[in-house]
């Protein structure tokens, strides 16, 4: 164990850290009492040394002494110069050839965060004032030697020259999540910040088409859709995403960056037991940009499909579109429409068509209403009278009008189902 200067313990812990661990490959020590640094460090040697090691902790404790008067200086000339008059440099900083220079992505965040704050219930003035500065650190001179510590320091900064605490913070937690087990920020000001920068990331390499292949994601762009997927949910925000997307830049193709968010909101809920079929099941309906929505049709979704009714009534519905593919493509036509209630004949294809109605307007207003556990309980109502149908009723008789108007009947439960997915995508049944 060796020993350096009580004066450095002045310098925030994590640059301590950093300049111990990175130069010298030593441990920090902490007070068991406070859980403060101390002014120990501990090394390893496998050198079995004839003076007890002192020779090697007076090497090490020399050179920690020079790293840490050099991190200190850094700080200290950093503390000299406040965040907002570093960004006039990020003019002439290039983020991408086809995106700009530095000052105008933070001229883009600021915007979205200002755009954003009022849905994230965050106070716009500190969203804005926290986007503005949350990247002035990165031409910090502790930034400069300790690049994994930016986000911290310009919280260290900002606290320093006297801004708002959530002004203070987004600078740190605007670049959460960093990784599936990375914390969420919940502050309103660091969320609207978070989601601007991710948006603004995503939006822009979708713009000029760079977005992922395979393997290949030099932008971190999944992660970048991950993090806006686990503000959006661990927050329960609602917000539709395509507007945002369309806010952050008008030539993203937003459908197209939807459906990205689609395939890796599956990936989160597949690692979290849910099945991806229905996770396609809802995202078939058209626009599914509230992503808190979305998982909420899931669970309800999943829920339904565990009771005899769901299963039921998923083994009718794909019978039904299995008929209807094979005779619309036979016929080359598509039978869409609502049947010619004269020539329903038998009396199950009547109860059908009566049961088809009051169950879509049920649906239909629980959806509304935003309660979907509700709307499964009225498309649970139309299994019997499927089953009857399915049991009784022959489509595919000579009448061409008969058949034609049961077909329609058929389409209609395809219908009547997509109020709350398209069942056309799940497996089994």
């Amino acid at each position: 164990m060796g020993s350096f200067d009580k004066e450095f313990l002045a310098i925030p812990e994590e640059v301590i850290r950093a300049t111990i661990r990175n130069n010298q490959k030593c441990f920090v020590v902490r007070d068991p009492k406070t859980a403060k640094l101390i002014n120990k460090f501990i090394l390893v040697s496998n050198i079995e040394a004839s003076d007890g090691g002192n020779a090697i902790i007076a090497g090490n404790e020399r050179v920690i002494r020079a790293r840490l008067s050099d991190a200190k200086f850094f700080y200290e000339t950093d503390l000299k110069m406040r965040l907002e008059d570093r960004l006039p440099k990020f003019s002439q900083i290039v983020f991408h050839e086809k995106l700009g220079t530095q000052a105008e992505r933070i001229a883009r965040i600021v915007a979205l965060a200002g755009h954003l704050a009022p849905i994230v219930n965050a106070d716009r003035a500190k969203a804005e004032r926290a986007a503005q500065l949350c990247k002035a650190d990165l031409l910090t001179e502790v930034v400069g030697e300790f690049p994994e510590l930016q986000g911290l320091m310009g919280k260290y900064y900002a606290q320093a020259q006297g801004e708002d605490g959530a002004v203070a913070h987004a600078s740190e937690d605007h670049y959460s999540p960093k990784g599936p087990e990375d914390l969420v920020p919940a502050d309103p000001v660091s969320v609207a910040v978070a989601l601007a920068d991710k948006i603004d990331i995503l939006t822009g390499f979708w713009a000029i088409d760079e977005k992922p292949t395979g393997s290949k994601d030099p932008y971190a762009l999944r992660r970048a859709a991950l993090g806006v997927i686990r503000l959006v949910i661990d927050n329960k925000l609602r917000m539709r995403l395509l507007p945002v997307f369309a806010k952050a830049r008008s030539d993203a193709n937003g459908k197209d960056l939807l459906a990205f968010f689609a395939d890796r909101l599956k990936v989160q809920l597949r690692e979290q037991g849910a099945r991806h079929d229905l996770v396609d099941a809802v995202y078939a309906l058209p626009e599914q940009d509230d992503l808190v929505l979305v998982v909420r049709r899931i669970e309800a979704l999943a829920k339904f499909l565990d009771t005899d009714d769901g299963k039921n009534l998923l083994a009718g519905t794909k019978r039904a579109a299995n008929i209807l593919r094979i005779e619309e493509k036979k016929d080359n036509t598509a039978y869409t429409g609502a049947p010619d209630p004269v020539l329903l004949a038998q009396a199950e294809e009547k109860e059908l068509a009566r049961a088809i109605g009051v169950a879509k307007a049920g649906a239909d207003a629980a959806v509304a209403k935003e309660d979907f556990a509700a709307a499964m309980t009225a498309m649970s109502k139309l299994r019997p009278h499927v089953d009857a149908f399915f049991d009784k009723v022959t489509v595919n008789v000579e009448d061409g009008k008969l058949r034609a108007n049961r077909l329609r009947l058929l389409s209609e439960i395809r219908e009547a189902t997509r109020a709350v997915a398209d069942f056309s995508k799940i497996e089994g049944g």
